[in-house]
């Protein structure tokens, strides 16, 4: 497996465990350095987003990315952008969100690791 397939694996992989609300592999996906900046401007920490999604505060019904397309700069280093079609659950109702998302990964180890992302809602 190529290094654009080991990182499309992982994004899928980040779905799938975003969704099942799964702490454990977020874990593995993001990197203890992770930094969020979401559509709102702030600022979260991989022990913020795996905490905000295992208290239950906030849930993905569904995902849907499109136009995700992987840039790899170097041997360690890419970056993958595209959009998202999200259905969340907060406080008992259930919204449709659409965001931008710029994400990079970095290799650590053998693996490919998220390490940052910027969320923007389209205008």
């Amino acid at each position: 497996m190529n290094d654009e397939q080991e990182i499309l694996r992982l994004f899928e992989d980040g779905d799938r465990a975003l969704i099942a609300g799964d702490g454990e592999e977020l874990s593995r996906i993001f990197a203890d350095n992770y930094v969020q900046y979401n559509e709102s401007g702030n600022v979260l920490t991989k022990a913020d987003v795996i905490e905000k999604l295992g208290s239950g505060k906030i849930r993905y019904v569904s995902m849907v990315s499109t136009g995700r397309r992987i840039r790899i700069l170097r041997d360690d280093v890419a970056i993958v952008h595209g959009a998202e079609d999200d259905v969340v659950e907060q406080g008992g109702k259930q919204f449709p969100i659409r965001y931008l998302y710029m994400d990079v990964v970095m290799k650590r180890g053998g693996n490919w690791q998220i390490v940052g992302s910027q969320l923007a809602k389209p205008v």
